[in-house]
């Protein structure tokens, strides 16, 4: 079953994306950074139905924790947890609001990150079998593309292939600059997306996600390919910018800090 499973993965995802990757090279004159970033605008534009239901239910469930129709319920049935949680679903029942409707997205879309990894590393492997294995992969309509292999794995002082650190003379250490960048814009791109809730550990919850998703990235950005890398800096700069056309950034919420250990303020009230 896992066999199957692992096939079939590598049928729909991975084998797709090389062939993408080698074709959007061969056009693009042997420059493989150029073919990640306009394989990752091409990724961006078919995701952006999910990309768009994520920022609006993410809007949604924020103007719905902040109505006073939330407000009174919790507080109608803040000591009972089960009729909490039944009204709870019946207000988002009534409403059209999905609670996962801002995570099913993200969710949707980790295949994509590890068919990219796995497509990256295949293509940029330097072993000579694993070259001859690539070559079996391409498609019978691309058989001009094997010409192309082994690709050029270089941009700036990158090897797309290996993890990117910058080495400056007099450091005795390199210094990770794409993580960084990673890091940033993922951390501005959940404070735009993910909305705080309206409670105290919702509140929190969010702001811990919002730490510890950025950091993750960060790390896989360190430990792996830095094609990778370049693919999620310029995934989150589209995500940023597909955010901003919807002229609903908040960007004093994007320069707000952590505020772990204090409780959310209460939702204003709409009346007077």
């Amino acid at each position: 079953m896992l066999d199957f499973l692992a096939l079939l993965f590598n049928s729909l995802i991975i084998n797709p994306m090389i062939n993408s990757l080698l074709f959007l090279y061969s056009l693009l004159g042997g420059q493989f950074w150029l073919a990640i970033i306009l394989f990752t605008v091409l990724v961006k534009i078919i995701t952006f139905p999910l990309n768009w239901q994520q920022i609006k239910s993410s809007r949604a469930m924020m103007d719905l924790q902040h109505s006073k129709a939330w407000q009174d319920m919790q507080k109608k049935y803040a000591k009972d947890k089960e009729k909490l949680a039944q009204a709870t679903m019946a207000i988002y029942k009534e409403k059209g609001v999905s609670p996962f409707g801002s995570c099913l997205p993200t969710l949707i879309q980790f295949p994509v990150l590890i068919g990219l990894y796995q497509s990256i590393t295949r293509v940029l492997t330097p072993a000579p079998l694993q070259l001859l294995d690539l070559t079996g992969l391409i498609y019978p309509f691309l058989s001009n593309v094997e010409k192309l292999i082994p690709v050029n794995p270089h941009f700036l002082w990158m090897n797309l292939g290996q993890p990117e650190r910058l080495l400056i003379p007099g450091l005795a250490f390199g210094i990770p600059t794409l993580a960084i960048l990673v890091v940033l814009s993922t951390y501005i791109q959940q404070k735009l997306i993910v909305m705080p809730g309206a409670d105290a550990s919702q509140a929190q919850m969010t702001q811990m996600m919002n730490l510890y998703m950025p950091l993750m990235f960060g790390y896989f950005v360190m430990s792996y390919s830095s094609g990778l890398g370049l693919y999620f800096f310029i995934s989150n700069l589209l995500t940023i910018a597909q955010y901003a056309l919807t002229g609903q950034v908040d960007w004093k919420n994007v320069l707000t800090l952590p505020s772990f250990g204090r409780t959310a303020a209460p939702a204003r009230s709409s009346k007077k």
